[in-house]
């Protein structure tokens, strides 16, 4: 079966590994000259930092689909953090996370004194809620809409609360302020806001206490050149710097893709791209609703002269007023005043992403996907960040960076991502579970999608588990149909 993969996203990547390894003969197209998408590195000289996603959650879930497509996990490093992050606050105060349930109680402990016996509650009961809500929403597709609307998944999602929203359902567990947004804020991680995006998603907070929060050495992206080299090895074609202007099709079937002026006929086609601009390869495709995009993020990639080797890899430098930041991130549309914002400074456990003593750090500020704001004229606003990053946690910061680069949702829009969003459609109530987009979304019989716009959502071992859905979706179809054929 000749399949064309448009994209080499994590999730092409992926699917491209689980379809090879049943004999198909598979061709990625990447527009780019490299692969990976999201999951790539900004590199200047002897420094390299990860693009985007950078906290690496679910490690159970990455290494079991990495096993199935058949990887070698002893070429991936991947190490603990404990503490998982620190939350910093203005006032000099702040929280660190843990994966340790002694070092978590002591700490909350500490800081919040009588919230200990409310973090066991919701650790035991986000336990089951986790198990329950893998089963019947990650575990499984909703092609087929009566699969989501059954009996049993309507008590589930009762269960799960999932009518309420992540800042509620945080609201429930905790009563401090501040222990209430250190337990919801983390929508974020996939652009949802915790008064919007529906009480399921209070599963990747709980995720990091139960999981972990892990780095792969060499940064995240390094993950790519793995797959590339055993897609290499099995004679997948990589084809890059080759942008798919059409999907072709003839009548309710798709027969291959133009690339450069050039068609090339093939019996199945994914495309990997961000969803929504499925459309111009596709323009007579009919969308059933507008979407939303998540949220855009400003990033600041920084090469230092130093490593600040008492700090912690990752750190939140809250704001004073979260719930303001996001709603000018997702009401207004405005660049936050007060921002939240993220700091990755790997270099303390990573001596391979920079040259010898000195080190890198990443920032990024949650910002609307909005193509509205004069991206081109923000450097005094980058200013106010580095100096507040430089004020609450890398003193003298300015007098180490050694090179500096801007990235803005107007960059990610040139990229390919929709609307700016970083982090596919965004996870509403209305874009989650059955209402998200299908791994197969149209009545073409050999077309599907994947990645993270499609269901189960964004993250990469989200997405990685969304190739593992589409794969079992294209091989079981092919199994059935050779079955009738052979009735």
């Amino acid at each position: 079966m000749k399949t064309a993969i448009i994209g080499s996203g994590i999730g092409g990547l992926i699917t491209a590994l689980y379809l090879s390894k049943n004999g198909y003969d598979v061709t990625i197209f990447e527009k780019n000259e490299e692969a990976g998408g999201r999951l790539s590195f900004v590199k200047h000289g002897d420094y390299k930092v990860d693009r985007g996603p950078t906290i690496v959650l679910l490690p159970d879930m990455l290494k079991e689909i990495l096993t199935e497509v058949g990887i070698d996990l002893s070429k991936l490093d991947l190490v603990r953090c404990d503490p998982l992050y620190r939350l910093s606050y203005r006032d000099g105060r702040s929280f660190s996370k843990w994966s340790d349930l002694a070092e978590q109680l002591a700490e909350i402990s500490a800081k919040f004194p009588g919230e200990e016996n409310n973090f066991n509650r919701y650790l035991k009961e986000m336990e089951f809620r986790f198990t329950e809500g893998k089963k019947a929403f990650l575990d499984r597709d909703f092609i087929k809409k009566r699969d989501f609307w059954n009996g049993p998944n309507i008590q589930t999602l009762l269960k799960l609360k999932a009518y309420q929203t992540v800042k509620s359902q945080a609201k429930q567990y905790f009563n401090d302020p501040m222990m209430q947004e250190a337990f919801s804020f983390q929508t974020l991680y996939i652009g949802g806001a915790p008064f919007k995006s529906p009480a399921l998603y209070s599963l990747v907070p709980f995720s990091e206490h139960f999981h972990g929060v892990w780095y792969v050495k060499g940064g995240y992206a390094s993950l790519v050149s793995i797959l590339v080299s055993e897609l290499e090895e099995r004679g997948v074609t990589l084809s890059f710097n080759s942008n798919v202007t059409e999907i072709l099709c003839s009548k309710k079937r798709c027969v291959g893709v133009t690339v450069e002026n050039r068609q090339h006929l093939f019996d199945q086609v994914v495309y990997n791209g961000d969803f929504p601009h499925i459309k111009e390869l596709l323009p007579e495709v009919k969308m059933k609703k507008k979407f939303v995009p998540s949220s855009g993020c400003l990033l600041l990639y920084l090469g230092l002269s130093k490593i600040y080797e008492n700090n912690v890899i990752h750190q939140f430098l809250m704001s004073d007023d979260l719930q303001q930041h996001m709603e000018d991130v997702f009401v207004h549309k405005t660049l936050p005043k007060d921002p939240a914002i993220y700091t990755f400074h790997p270099s303390i456990i990573d001596d391979s992403l920079a040259p010898k003593g000195h080190g890198v750090l990443y920032g990024l500020i949650p910002v609307p996907a909005s193509l509205d704001i004069d991206w081109d004229n923000i450097d005094n606003y980058v200013e106010q960040i580095i100096t507040e990053i430089e004020k609450r946690g890398f003193p003298n910061l300015r007098d180490h960076i050694v090179w500096k680069e801007i990235r803005t949702p107007k960059d990610s829009h040139v990229d390919g991502l929709y609307q700016g969003g970083s982090f596919g459609i965004a996870p509403t109530l209305t874009q989650s579970g059955v209402f998200r987009p299908q791994v197969k979304p149209f009545d073409y019989e050999n077309l599907y999608v994947v990645g993270a716009s499609i269901h189960p959502g964004g993250g990469i071992p989200i997405v990685m588990q969304g190739a593992k859905l589409l794969a079992n979706y294209i091989l079981t179809e092919a199994r059935e149909k050779s079955y009738e054929e052979v009735r």
